[in-house]
């Protein structure tokens, strides 16, 4: 990638012998393989057996869980925030867990939309849960940076599954708790 990002430096009318650019291409291809590294991580390792016989048949919900990943129509930022809810069934999953499966689809270049479903399509796989949610806030960089410039603006997009999808009481105690 150094190779790539020397010429990305050319290319824009930049010297990369230049003091304050000689390591750029180094450390921009360790950047993009820290940001891309979901890529090369698994749910099974993540996971982990890290399962538990549920105790509860309530809502479990982890909310606020920060969100970095890169738009895959611009490779620009977007950033916010990803609120997880589940009904279990027979499991629970470590807390922990949550975060890590939303990282690592978030290390990938995405689009908002795709990645909430993908964190609900994974948990629901591992979990088999009555019902699941997962609302995804984010403000991507290519509407703020370029193109529109409106820096406030937020995208809200929502996955939901079994109850969250079909009881309007569950749904409606989900989107209560994660505000």
């Amino acid at each position: 990638m150094d190779e790539i990002f020397t010429k990305l430096l050319k290319e824009i009318g930049e010297d990369p012998s230049r003091p304050g650019l000689l390591k750029t291409p180094e450390r921009c291809s360790e950047a993009y393989t820290f940001l891309t590294k979901g890529y090369d991580e698994s749910l099974e390792k993540i996971v982990n057996g890290a399962l538990f016989p549920a105790d509860t048949k309530g809502m479990v919900i982890v909310k606020d869980i920060e969100c970095y990943s890169l738009c895959e129509h611009h490779i620009l930022p977007f950033v916010g925030k990803v609120h997880v809810g589940y009904v279990p069934s027979d499991h629970v999953i470590g807390l922990s867990k949550i975060a890590r499966i939303v990282d690592m689809f978030a290390r990938r270049l995405q689009i908002q939309e795709r990645m909430g479903q993908q964190i609900c399509d994974a948990l629901d796989e591992v979990l088999k849960p009555k019902g699941i949610g997962v609302i995804v806030e984010a403000e991507h960089f290519c509407m703020m940076m370029r193109g529109v410039e409106k820096q406030h603006s937020r995208a809200v997009t929502s996955s939901l599954k079994g109850l969250f999808k079909e009881d309007p009481k569950t749904r409606e105690e989900f989107l209560t708790l994660i505000r």
